[in-house]
């Protein structure tokens, strides 16, 4: 009776995270969509999402310049900023559970310079130009994907991925990737080199609906499988040996996670850029509040990545107003000392589980 109960006080404590973690997602998209060049007021921004979702219940009383800006220009930005920052967050979360190390994200396996690698060839070569705004993407998507399909092969071991060599090959790849990268840049005029520059730092500047359309449903349906496995990444907590004892099928799970974890990774990257650290940061800080277990870590990371992600990308438009940078240098100056802190704490101790 009393483990019943303190079941059901946990799972009070943890629906209470989640509501409050909703809220204050709900609260950043409203601030991010207010603020701008032109302010809305919340009110304004309110009716005219009732008037859209309920056909024209309510008579209009904004201009149509505004009802433009809420509808078409900052609202897709956010909601793609809510779906990076949830892929990016928990795909970092499930990799931190799955080689049980608190320096682990999606990016540290070559995926961010496969990604690089086929904007920059898109841009540089000028393919953009001639097949479309969505070849950018549609490159870094297959630069990305690749990159992880080669580096799961050189690691496959007699039908079984090492984590140690899986992190090397992933290493190795990216400085390779980093390098053709690299000479793109040198051989790009001008022009071409500052739209590669600004690509590699990221940003949700040129963000639409079309991006939001391409991205939601691979980032949620990757999301759902990562949660689905909440319960095999407790289990991998206590060593691989111990699962495969508990009926986990070890092997299985790990190709599972690194699938789904790269390829909302991969379609994240694909319409954002390179934006570093989300993943890294984002799920320890998490971790440290809400506890080690993956049922709550999961959702909690994916709703404080949006939210931070939300965030990040509103003060790359209120900086240096009426400019924007990179978001990629907010995310930076954020991650780059927590990592550092990160270093530092591991030299301290062995194991950080």
């Amino acid at each position: 009776m009393e483990d019943t109960k303190g079941i059901i006080m946990k799972n009070k404590r943890y629906l209470s995270i989640l509501l409050i973690l909703v809220s204050v997602l709900a609260t950043a998209c409203l601030i991010a969509i207010m603020i701008g060049p032109v302010f809305i007021h919340p009110v304004i921004i309110v009716k005219i999402w009732i008037s859209k979702v309920l056909g024209g219940l309510i008579q209009p009383d904004w201009s149509s310049i505004q009802e433009t800006i809420v509808v078409g220009i900052r609202t897709p930005r956010v909601i793609l900023s809510v779906l990076v920052g949830m892929g990016l967050t928990i795909a970092g979360a499930a990799m931190q559970g799955l080689f049980r190390n608190p320096m682990a994200e999606p990016y540290v396996l070559g995926m961010s310079s496969g990604a690089a690698c086929g904007a920059a060839l898109a841009i540089v070569l000028g393919i953009g130009k001639v097949f479309g705004g969505l070849c950018i993407p549609a490159m870094a998507f297959i630069g990305a994907t690749t990159t992880i399909f080669v580096v799961y092969n050189i690691a496959r071991t007699e039908g079984k991925l090492p984590t140690e060599t899986l992190l090397l090959a992933g290493i190795a790849i990216g400085f390779f990737l980093n390098a053709v990268v690299s000479f793109l840049k040198l051989i790009a005029p001008d022009m071409v080199l500052r739209e590669v520059v600004l690509w590699l730092m990221g940003s949700f500047s040129a963000a639409c609906w079309d991006d939001v359309k391409m991205v939601i449903l691979p980032i949620l349906c990757g999301i759902g499988v990562l949660y689905f496995l909440a319960r095999e990444l407790n289990i991998l907590q206590l060593g691989e040996e111990t699962a495969m004892h508990l009926g986990v099928e070890v092997e299985v799970i790990k190709r599972i996670l690194l699938l789904a974890a790269s390829l909302v990774t991969a379609v994240a990257v694909s319409v954002s850029g390179i934006i570093g650290f989300v993943g890294l940061v984002i799920p320890h800080l998490v971790r440290l509040i809400v506890g080690p277990g993956h049922h709550i870590l999961l959702p909690a990371s994916a709703l404080c990545g949006a939210t931070f992600l939300v965030l990040c990308d509103t003060l790359t438009r209120i900086i240096v107003s009426p400019q924007e940078i990179p978001i990629g240098i907010i995310t930076a100056a954020i991650g780059a000392p927590y990592f550092v802190y990160l270093l530092r704490r591991r030299k301290k101790a062995i194991s950080w589980w």
